[in-house]
């Protein structure tokens, strides 16, 4: 992947997947027409805007309304041809895989088949497929199977099921019920700590975060009152937060990004267009509008790059590689830290460990390793592989509010400690080693 932004929204629609929606009586399903696509036109805006990579998927709707099989052969079609596009040209698209849900075990055959087969880079889910919404009982197990490949998934909002189709036409399902159903798919998945349970599943949540920015607050704030009348068990709010990306696809502003921030960190926001719902030029100012207030505004200015194509890069796996093959082994920063902790504290100690060492992984982008190990032969020595894309992202790293809780609150803890940097003999392996075990 060269250098530039990652567009993480967009969508391919195909004259193929016309047909089949058209065939099944599909094309206004969600109340509007389809815009026009093309591969051609759309390297020609990414050329224009300065976009490196866009992440396709399928729009809503899902040619869902067949029989089982149909719906199958309808979406390995589909995917097939995603995947044609990501080979014919290398570097310009990746794609996440359609599923024919509701059938489950169709599903995990088709994605099984897409990440292996196919090299899909992750997975397109519907927030619900003819009324079986995300969160539900019976899609645990496709989520089980997503977490043992740590898969990516993006959501993108369909109509909800059942639905008044005179609402649709009052309001039509773009200006306001995509965010409630978008809302609903990712309340639902929370409230029975789906991302909590498969924690190597990440999810990407379209249109700026929706309206969790406004339900997350009043859901933490209500979930007592349901235990209280035994309608919900425990919920792990940080867990479940910590698997959601958001793009930032739609109305972004200063003030949205602000918003967003306080349900998520700046290494989980990303760029996203929607093309091709609106024109090449429109979406060009977007960007370029973007661009001009991420540069301008103060508090934003440190997130620029991470926002349009690091953290990007990171979730889908290019950053590792970049960082490691393309970095010079000055640029990187390793270390094998020697910890050995009093006895008594042992337990409480590597409760703190575990904590800094996920919370680093996952909300760090220059962090790419933090390995913690246990000596076998004496439990209270501690030796973690530590490894930084360069030495300014160590310094932010020490600097961090979650290293902080951890380095005092276990000062007392520690009987001794060792810091002895390491200079890497072999830069380009140690990127492969880390893009194989993703």
């Amino acid at each position: 992947m060269a250098q530039g932004i990652i567009d993480t929204h967009c969508h391919l629609i195909t004259p193929r997947y016309v047909a089949t929606l058209q065939r099944q009586g599909l094309l206004l399903d969600e109340g509007f027409p389809l815009p026009q696509w093309s591969a051609d036109r759309h390297l020609a805006w990414m050329d224009q805007a300065g976009i490196a990579t866009s992440v396709l998927t399928l729009p809503a709707p899902y040619p869902l309304w067949g029989s089982p099989d149909e719906n199958a052969r309808c979406i390995r079609e589909a995917n097939e041809e995603a995947a044609e596009l990501k080979r014919r040209h290398p570097g310009c698209f990746k794609f996440c895989a359609s599923l024919p849900l509701p059938d489950v075990q169709a599903a995990l055959r088709e994605a099984a088949y897409a990440l292996d087969t196919l090299g899909a880079d992750g997975i397109r889910l519907a927030t619900n497929a003819r009324g079986q919404y995300l969160g539900a009982a019976e899609l645990d197990t496709l989520f089980g199977f997503l977490n043992q490949r740590r898969a990516v998934v993006i959501l993108h909002p369909h109509r909800p099921e059942p639905v008044n189709r005179q609402v649709m036409q009052q309001t039509p399902l773009a200006l306001q019920e995509y965010l409630s159903e978008t809302t609903r798919a990712v309340a639902n998945m929370v409230g029975r700590n789906v991302l909590a349970r498969f924690p190597g599943v990440r999810i990407v949540v379209p249109h700026c975060g929706a309206y969790l920015p406004l339900a997350v607050p009043r859901m933490k704030s209500l979930v007592p009152v349901m235990q209280a009348n035994r309608l919900m068990g425990d919920v792990d709010w940080e867990a479940n937060l910590a698997a959601l990306y958001y793009d930032l696809a739609g109305a972004h502003s200063p003030e949205v990004i602000r918003m967003m921030l306080t349900i998520t960190t700046p290494d989980h926001l990303l760029y996203g267009s929607d093309y091709p719902y609106a024109t090449a030029q429109a979406l060009t100012a977007g960007l370029q509008r973007m661009k001009q207030y991420l540069s301008e505004e103060s508090d934003l200015q440190p997130f620029r790059k991470m926002i349009l194509e690091q953290n990007a890069r990171r979730l889908f796996g290019d950053a590792v590689e970049q960082d490691a093959v393309g970095a010079a082994p000055t640029q990187m920063v390793v270390r094998l830290a020697e910890i050995e902790v009093h006895a008594q504290y042992l337990s409480e100690y590597l409760a703190y460990a575990h904590e800094v060492d996920r919370l680093s992984v996952e909300r760090e982008a220059g962090v790419v390793c933090l390995f913690p190990m246990q000596h076998a032969d004496d439990s209270t020595r501690i030796s973690i592989l530590e490894i930084y894309a360069s030495e300014e992202a160590y310094r932010k790293h020490v600097q961090t509010a979650h290293f902080l809780k951890y380095k005092q609150g276990t000062l007392h803890m520690v009987k001794s400690l060792r810091l002895p940097t390491m200079q890497p003999l072999d830069v380009k392996t140690m990127g492969k080693i880390f893009r194989k075990m993703n």
